[in-house]
């Protein structure tokens, strides 16, 4: 079977996340969620933060990893051998993107495949963007994240409450 890695920014780490992770966990004998730490975006959450909720979160699958990574995706899966890119596809806006994406890495990681998994229905319109600004405004997100990472926003969100 082969060695996948979902990579991201899990800021936070979301439920449709986890459902990616879930469903990936399934379909591959390792996968590796690699949290990125350097990625242009404003972070409520360190990188090392962002990965201790993914680890919690998914304490209870055996063939999950958890790593940090800085610099090029395509750096990490030739260094540790991955053969699979996981990507997460919530809609049609998301597709084209990703979809750009998978041929850019194409052309860095030869002999790499992507692997698109959609969300559930219901979690087609969680994103970390939308859950950061509801949390900052003091809205309820608990559709969206767990009970953990509800309280890890708290402690960084002055004013929300889950």
């Amino acid at each position: 079977m082969a060695k996948a890695v979902y990579a991201g920014t899990f800021d936070p780490v979301t439920l449709g996340h986890l459902h990616i992770i879930r469903r990936a966990a399934k379909l591959f004998e390792s996968l590796t969620v690699a949290v990125a730490e350097s990625t242009g975006k404003r972070t409520v959450f360190t990188a090392e933060e962002r990965a201790r909720l993914v680890r919690e979160e998914v304490s209870d699958l055996p063939n999950v990893s958890v790593v940090i990574f800085e610099g090029l995706l395509s750096d990490l899966v030739k260094r540790d051998g991955f053969d699979v890119l996981v990507r997460g596809i919530r809609g049609v806006s998301d597709f084209a993107y990703e979809y750009q994406m998978a041929g850019v890495n194409s052309m860095l990681m030869p002999g790499v495949d992507t692997v698109f998994l959609q969300t559930e229905p219901s979690l087609q319109f969680v994103a970390s963007s939308y859950v950061k600004e509801i949390a900052s405004l003091g809205g309820d997100v608990g559709a969206f994240v767990s009970p953990r990472v509800a309280e890890a926003l708290k402690q960084k969100i002055p004013g929300f409450k889950p």
